[in-house]
């Protein structure tokens, strides 16, 4: 019987073969290739249209929506537009029960300016008001309110008061105040200046309170803008110089070369017995410089001398 002999025969692993099939991202089922959209390939010239292209499409809607909300309140039926209020007038008379609505709400609504126009034409304008009635300063109102004035005093010239006459030939140089007055003949003498710039007197009455005197210097009070204005502060501040409670009545006021003149009885009491003096003040404008001021004070109990007022307040010269 025959024998069979198995040879293996040598075998290597076959291959496997593999088909590629078309790439499924570049062919769609109906066989046409599909086109990728990439921004990055297109110019930047493109890029910058889109982008102004839209800016102004939403700068024009916001527009758009801005304007509908501004002109919304007045486009509503019934309502107006905002603006100032102004006060009904009294002549016009309040629509009734009888008053048709349509009438109201057709007529068209008053500008904001005639609307201003006339809430503004009742109030005075305060030009004209401040020109009508000028106002004085506070130093005047204040010595006005004073009780020991007794207002603005009414013009009058100064007559010539009683007592003799002491003619004189010297005078005294006042370089402080730029002005220059009469050096009264005695019994009248000079004596301490301070806090005046010059100053003469009379003997002092044995028990009189008060002693007759002459001075002069620089106003000692704020000077205002009229010369009567600045001597009515000066005859107060000259009560400093007068026993305490003393009160003015008014003798004259007139106006001067250079100034103003004010004469006064100034009234007071002394041990309970009612005194007075005859003053003045003599209020001089000097250029460049604050006016000068001469006053004059005579007790009754020297009224022999009272002439003398006469004398040194007509006597007065610019240096």
């Amino acid at each position: 019987m025959p024998a069979y002999v198995t040879a293996e025969a040598d075998t290597s692993e076959l291959p496997k073969v593999v088909v590629d099939g078309p790439p499924k991202s570049s062919i769609n089922p109906l066989g046409s290739p599909v086109k990728r959209s990439r921004i990055g390939d297109l110019p930047m010239r493109v890029i910058y249209r889109i982008l102004a292209a839209v800016t102004v499409v939403v700068v024009g809607a916001v527009a758009a929506v801005a304007g509908l909300v501004y002109s919304g309140s007045s486009d509503q039926p019934g309502e107006e537009a905002s603006g100032p209020i102004a006060a009904p007038s009294a002549a016009m008379p309040s629509p009734g029960f009888g008053s048709p609505a349509s009438s109201s709400s057709a007529s068209p609504a008053p500008s904001s300016s005639a609307s201003a126009s006339v809430s503004a034409s009742p109030a005075p304008s305060p030009t004209v008001s401040a020109a009508r009635t000028p106002e004085r300063s506070a130093a005047v109102v204040v010595a006005l309110s004073d009780p020991r004035v007794p207002g603005m005093p009414p013009g009058k010239r100064l007559a010539r008061l009683p007592g003799k006459e002491h003619k004189t030939k010297l005078r005294l140089q006042d370089a402080k105040s730029g002005v220059s007055l009469a050096r009264l003949a005695k019994p009248w003498k000079t004596y301490g200046a301070p806090p005046f710039s010059t100053k003469q007197v009379l003997p002092k009455v044995k028990g009189g309170a008060t002693r007759a005197m002459v001075v002069s210097c620089p106003v000692p009070i704020k000077v205002q803008e009229s010369p009567e204005e600045t001597a009515l502060l000066a005859a107060r501040w000259t009560l400093n110089h007068h026993p305490k409670g003393s009160t003015i009545a008014w003798a004259a006021s007139q106006a001067t070369k250079d100034g103003w003149l004010l004469a006064y009885r100034v009234k007071y009491k002394i041990k309970a017995k009612s005194r007075f003096s005859m003053a003045a003040v003599a209020v001089t404008e000097v250029p460049g410089a604050k006016p000068a001021m001469v006053f004059v004070t005579i007790p009754d109990t020297q009224r022999a001398y009272w002439r003398d007022i006469n004398t040194a307040v007509t006597s007065i010269r610019l240096k």
